[in-house]
């Protein structure tokens, strides 16, 4: 019987190409771990992408090969080594796989794209990608790649022999005669030439490809959002199914492991049925869940064959409800001075629209032009018959922005389409030609239909959180994957609803606080939350600091300044490394936004002067007043920061750990929260703590000391993580089966506790009791005589040990910590679930 999924913790994986310093972090060193994992409790480890990827991969999303296990990371030995000693242990493997996407950023090391190159609609795995053969694709039928570096530069080709050496093991013994341009090398068709004396433009006009100047926006494939270097997959071809499947089948034959994370399903042409192929192939038993963005109101269809969604959803709700919803008008206001917009929901709903069709018209200009060709073709009526290119495209585009969810056609969202059209032809009505040929093109339920929920999607991520949410700044927070920062947190009544609709509905759904690609860890977020407790305070630091320090603009340094004060450290000083990692935040925040920067059209003295900025912020006359206010916003963090984490281990779920953030660690986001984890200082505290708990007179305040130093922080985390874990443990099926009840406090801070109990018909079993607004309840001066009724029985705290009943102050409860885990002792006498 496979063992009760109860959480799981994310390993990134990365070879030594992946590291100037030679680094590694592969199979050997992921078991080396699993003593520490099993005693903290981990049910799970959950691997990030194990396939061949690309060796200078510091992330293996961007896999070459499909059918082989990454020798860089262990090969298939090294894994079967790691699943060996794990099961030993007790644990179980879950991986990460791609289905959507294969890395193509250097050709050669994927073979079967560099075959399609190299022979055209002739190759055996032509049908593997995506790829646009028509006449009219813009490259004349041929493949088109868009890679030159301006007009006309063919005459930059060389024809040249590349060794063995330069390919994947195995893939060309001899080597092989390519086309050189600069550092890319691309594969030349069997009998195109004869000889190295050949001249490079000519044999390059007799190849299956096109190479385009880079901002034609002529691509023949269908990528990964807008990254040339992810080739889009045919998963809805059985065969291609298959054969990328291979390797996952016959580890699930070999029973190495235990579940299924998947990575961008809506890329994919029909998400539902590919999810019934792979629920099929791995069974019902092993654990499937995907990585869903869903909007606030937007449902997991029912229907969908897999545990639910990897946790975005949980994480907007678990840092909702510990927001300061007071502090909205207040912080709009301060938004609204130098930004020039309040952020409110209104103005993003405003905003959405905007970026929605810059992406849609320029960074996927490709992928809209193609479904535009796709639409003509599959009008079987008279419909918009006269409509132009123009019209149409500019059509396709403004249906895009207006698409409120990620993906339109799941079958719990499919009426979302037909009426975002009616509206549209209300209130514009020049376009009713074009959208009733769009419209007739969806009845077919042909390529046009797919390609437009594809397409759909990757607007959404490239406009909303690639964009927007590097633009927005009321509470920067709050703009994370799945969230919702129009809607300034979540009340207390909300949360007790999801978390019911989630015990319900999807009691095994993946529960994230930081994941590889959260903009921030969930400790940095917590400081950062902590902005909405001393608004004003904020507002005055701003002024200061903009007057003392002047950024380049302040519609930027407004957002920057809250990240700023998320990292810094507790002691003031800020190491080199801290200074390089806020330069490299700073310079990709700011070319995400595009306001002034962008990735593609770079303007140096702007980025110089951003740099030079949060230098002076560093170093400058406003350095001591920022380290005061981050000196408040830490002690708040830390007790947000411990009570979400009590709060996500006792809810509902499948409770996931991302890498290290059993202590506290203060990243940004990637490649900075990608960093290698100190597991030695982990697990040393983790054996301290062990120890301590044997003795018959543990003292979990001595033990953990102040939580606001670095060192009892970082005790009082892992305590709570590891007890939390342990209880999962124990009863596993209270978390994944019980019933969610709210708990509430009575007295003058009411309302600055958020609690939650687990149980069945019988009662709860399981309280978890944190602290909201732990500023504000420290100006008032603490919880005076506030008290939770607790149920009948005597009720032990995992997290100290003491012993409560009945009316309980909740000074008391949280006299050590901000949070408590308390356990009935019904269900430790009777194991009753």
């Amino acid at each position: 019987m496979r063992r009760p999924i109860t959480s799981t913790y994310r390993l990134q994986l990365r070879g030594p190409h992946a590291d100037p310093d030679g680094r590694t972090f592969g199979f050997a060193e992921a078991a080396q771990q699993v003593p520490y994992l099993r005693d903290l409790g981990v049910s799970h480890i959950y691997l990030s992408p194990i396939f061949t990827a690309m060796p200078e991969s510091n992330h293996n999303y961007d896999v070459t090969d499909p059918t082989t296990v990454n020798p860089q990371l262990g090969g298939i030995e090294g894994l079967r080594e790691l699943a060996r000693v794990a099961h030993d242990s007790g644990l179980g493997l879950i991986l990460d796989i791609v289905p959507n996407h294969l890395g193509v950023e250097n050709p050669r090391m994927n073979q079967w794209f560099w075959d399609v190159l190299k022979h055209g609609r002739d190759s055996e795995f032509e049908c593997y990608f995506d790829i646009d053969w028509h006449e009219d694709n813009g490259a004349g039928g041929k493949m088109g790649m868009p890679v030159l570096a301006k007009e006309g530069d063919e005459d930059k080709l060389e024809l040249v022999h590349l060794p063995a050496e330069a390919f994947p093991e195995g893939a060309a013994p001899d080597g092989e005669v390519v086309l050189k341009y600069y550092d890319s090398y691309f594969p030349v068709t069997p009998g195109s030439f004869d000889s190295l004396d050949d001249a490079a433009l000519d044999v390059y006009q007799r190849q299956p490809y096109k190479l385009m100047y880079w901002r034609d926006g002529v691509i023949s494939y269908r990528r990964f959002f807008s990254v040339n270097g992810l080739a889009g997959v045919r998963q809805e071809d059985p065969l291609v199914f298959e054969r990328t499947h291979r390797l996952l089948r016959q580890l699930i034959a070999e029973d190495l492991i235990d579940g299924v994370r998947v990575d961008h399903p809506d890329g994919l042409a029909d998400p539902f049925e590919y999810l019934n192929r792979l629920r099929d192939l791995i069974g019902p038993d092993r654990w499937l869940v995907v990585e869903k963005i869903l909007e606030v109101t937007e449902p997991l269809d029912p229907r969908l064959k897999i545990d639910g969604t990897t946790g975005y959803d949980a994480m907007r709700e678990l840092d909702g409800v510990f927001v300061n919803q007071d502090a909205e008008d207040a912080l709009s206001v301060l938004a609204m001075q130098h930004t020039g917009s309040t952020w409110d929901e209104a103005a993003l709903d405003a905003a959405e629209p905007q970026l929605k069709r810059r992406v849609a018209t320029y960074e996927l200009a490709a992928e809209v032009r193609r479904l535009a060709r796709a639409i003509r073709r599959d009008n079987f009526s008279t419909a918009g018959n006269d409509v132009s290119e123009e019209d149409l495209i500019d059509t396709v585009v403004e249906l895009m922005s207006a698409i409120p969810v990620y993906r339109a056609d799941y079958r719990s969202l499919s009426r979302i389409l037909s009426t975002v059209i009616a509206e549209m032809a209300v209130a514009q009505p020049d376009r009713v030609d074009a959208l009733n040929l769009i419209s007739a093109a969806m009845l077919a339920r042909g390529e046009a239909e797919t390609r437009f929920a594809q397409v759909s999607g990757a607007v959404m991520a490239k406009g909303v959180e690639d964009t927007l949410y590097y633009r927005a700044s009321r509470l920067v927070a709050l703009q994370e994957v799945g969230g919702a920062p129009g809607r300034f947190g979540v009340s207390a009544a909300e949360f007790h609803l999801l978390q019911q609709e989630r015990a319900h509905l999807w009691p095994k759904a993946m529960t994230s606080l930081t994941t590889h690609d959260t903009k921030r860890s969930e400790d940095t977020r917590a400081r950062m939350l902590e902005i909405s407790e001393v608004d004003a305070a904020f507002a005055e630091l701003t002024r200061n600091v903009f007057a003392l320090v002047p950024p380049p603009d302040t519609f930027t340094g407004h957002f920057l300044l809250q990240n700023v004060l998320g990292v810094w450290p507790t002691n003031g000083a800020i190491s080199e490394s801290l200074r390089m990692r806020l330069h490299e935040y700073a310079l990709k925040a700011i070319r995400e936004a595009g306001v002034n920067t962008t990735w593609l059209d770079r303007e140096d003295d702007y980025e110089h002067a951003i740099v030079a900025w949060i230098d002076a912020l560093i170093d400058g006359p406003a350095t001591e007043d920022i380290a005061r206010l981050a000196a408040d916003l830490h002690r708040g963090g830390v007790v947000v920061s411990l009570g979400r984490k009590a709060l996500q281990l006792a809810g509902a779920g499948v409770a996931d750990t991302y890498q290290g953030q059993e202590c506290f660690d203060y990243s940004l986001v990637d490649p900075d929260n990608r960093r290698f984890v100190d597991y030695g200082v982990r697990a040393s505290i983790l054996a301290s703590y062990r120890e301590a708990r044997l003795s018959d007179d543990f003292d979990a305040a001595a033990f953990i000391g102040d939580i606001t130093s670095p060192g009892g922080a970082d005790r009082a985390k892992l305590l709570t993580t590891t007890e939390g874990l342990h209880l999962r443990l124990e009863y596993p099926a209270l978390f994944t089966e019980g019933d969610h009840q709210a708990v509430f406090a009575v007295g003058e801070a009411h309302d600055c506790l958020i609690g939650l109990a687990r149980g069945d018909a019988a009662g709860p079993s399981v309280i978890a009791l944190a602290t909201r607004t732990p500023l504000g309840l420290e100006a008032r001066g603490g919880w005076g005589e506030t008290t939770v009724r607790l149920p009948e029985g005597e009720w032990t705290d995992r997290f100290t040990g003491k012993v409560y009943s009945g009316d309980t102050d909740v000074a008391d409860l949280f006299a050590v910590l901000p949070t408590a885990l308390l356990v009935s002792s019904q269900l430790t006498q009777t194991g009753r679930v």
